[in-house]
Formats: structure tokens, sequence, C-alpha cells
């Protein structure tokens, strides 16, 4: 029921959400978000150097009810919103929980009325547009707050404003239920550099900004793929390729537009020492000429020679 309500909701809301809002919407994406930073910050003169990095605790499990459906106003199918929301769950290893607050996570709606609780965020720490001449560029001398679902950066002046930001968001977010995780909310300075949805984002000593994957969204790729290739053990060459195919491919496609160059290429090197240790461990008794031949073959790629793990056939 709840999907066949969610684009009503949505076709009311999307005309009111705020444009540097970006999560969980229909045409919008990381990418989106990223690049909006970007756009603020990639000029050597460009003035929000200070980064309020912010992080809500356990979002979707703490959204007060009563606000939330207070927004949803008059719509007509508010009441039974409210009666989804206070239907409680069912979980496998704990059983029947209530829910007297929060949104059900996995739950189709739940997105979207997480949007809905935070929408107002952007006037609440004081972010101003032009509306006429300029219309769509914000005002001068105002910070300017991306968010992606419950991820949020605000972009400002001086270390002081980004302090107040931080404050009136605070007082904005309580009545709702929210509230930041201190030990994860930070003000740092572009020069520091911030993780923003698996992008460390960094104004270098050169006065370049430069956009690379984090460091943990790299380590948790190394982990993944570690733990896929040792529940691939006993498997053929044609399981590995299809188990690592997709995983390998996506996570090139979210950061192929960044420096990313290096990053690649070192995990490149990762990859295959991952499938040689799979090739040693599947023919214990075989040379490695014989599983360097069985398994790979090289390939002119680039203009360079690379070697490519690949199915033999014939």
């Amino acid at each position: 029921m709840t999907r066949r309500i969610k684009p009503w909701i949505q076709a009311e809301w999307e005309a009111r959400f705020e444009p540097r809002s970006f999560g969980f919407r229909p045409g919008r994406s990381c990418q989106d978000a990223i690049e909006s930073i970007f756009q603020a910050t990639s000029q050597r003169n460009a003035k929000r150097a200070w980064i309020l990095d912010a992080d809500l605790a356990a979002a979707f499990d703490r959204i007060d009810h009563s606000r939330l459906l207070e927004a949803l106003g008059s719509f007509p199918a508010r009441d039974m919103i409210r009666d989804w929301l206070k239907a409680g769950v069912f979980e496998k290893e704990t059983g029947f929980a209530p829910t007297g607050e929060g949104t059900p996570q996995g739950g189709v709606i739940s997105p979207l009325l997480l949007n809905v609780a935070l929408h107002g965020l952007e006037e609440a720490a004081g972010v101003r547009y032009h509306i006429r001449s300029r219309a769509g560029d914000t005002v001068a001398g105002c910070p300017i707050v991306v968010r992606y679902a419950d991820d949020m950066i605000a972009l400002c002046h001086s270390q002081r404003q980004a302090q107040q930001v931080k404050a009136k968001l605070a007082e904005r977010l309580e009545p709702r239920g929210l509230v930041f995780n201190e030990d994860k909310t930070k003000i740092v300075h572009l020069s520091d550099g911030f993780d923003f949805l698996g992008v460390n984002i960094r104004r270098y000593s050169h006065g370049r900004l430069m956009t690379k994957p984090s460091a943990p969204a790299v380590r948790r790729l190394k982990l993944r793929l570690a733990t896929e290739m040792r529940s691939l053990r006993g498997s053929n060459a044609k399981a590995v390729i299809a188990r690592l195919d997709p995983i390998v491919r996506g996570w090139a496609a979210y950061y192929r537009s960044m420096v990313s160059s290096r990053v690649f290429a070192a995990l490149d090197n990762y990859v295959w020492q991952l499938t040689f240790k799979w090739a040693t461990h599947s023919h214990p008794n075989k040379p490695t000429y014989w599983i360097v031949d069985q398994h790979w073959v090289r390939l002119f790629l680039s203009e360079s020679l690379s070697w490519a793990f690949m199915v033999m056939t014939g």
C-alpha cells in the first residue's frame, strides 16, 4: 500500500524540497551532490572554506512521528501513514518490536518521509537565494548546505559561522527527535579535507580542489573483495568473474569522474593478487607458468600491456 501512496507524496514535495537536497530523489544522484560541492569550492578564491561535516545519529530510527505527520498536513492518506508508522516491525531474531518513533529502514516510503522530516534545514542554516537576475544563486555571505538523505555538509565562510550553523541546525532538528552524532560531526578547513558519500574532497597546497575515493571506501571495497574471494574457493574461474565483475564495474563507474587513476591502479594490482592467490589454491600441484597460462592473457589496453583474468575456452 505504501508503494501506491509514495508517488502522491513525492509529487507534492518534489516542488517544495530544497535545491541542494539530493538523496532518494528522482533524477538526482550522489555525483550531483559532489558536483554541487565542487562548483561552490573549486575556485582558488572561493570564500566558503570552512566545512561543517554533520552526521545525524540514527536518523531513520528517531524521527518524531507527530512532527512528521504535522509536516504532511492535510495529505489525504495521512491517517494511513500514521497507522503504518505505529504498526511496529517484526525482526527475525528479536521478534515483534513497537515503533514509537522513526520509520522502518528498508521501507519503500521511508527515505521519502526522512526527506520530508529534514526539509527546511537550508532555511534554518540561513541559506538565501537570489530571486531575480541571478535566480538560484546563493546570496553572498550566507552558507551553502548540501544534503544527501541524512548526510549533510555546510560550506561556511569562517569557523565561527560553521559553529553558528551547527547550533541553528541542532535547534531545528531537536523537535523532530534528531540530534547530531558528536563523535562524527566536525568542523574542518577545506585544506584539511573531508569525506562525503565515499569521496574525499580537499583543496591542496597548489590551490586545486580534488575529489578522490576516500580511504574508508577503498578499505571497504578491499574487504568485500577479499571476503568474496574466500567464499569462492573451490569455484571455477567463470564463477569468480561473475561474482567480482559487477562489484568492480559498479565501484569504477561511481568514481570514474574523479581523480582516481592511482587508486584504480592500486586496486587493479590488489585484484590481481586476490585472483592469483585463488588460482594457486585451486591448482596446488601446478607450477606458476601453468597457472598463469590457464587463467591470464596479456592484452593491449590504453596503449600498454595488461594482464586480464579470463575463462579459457577451447
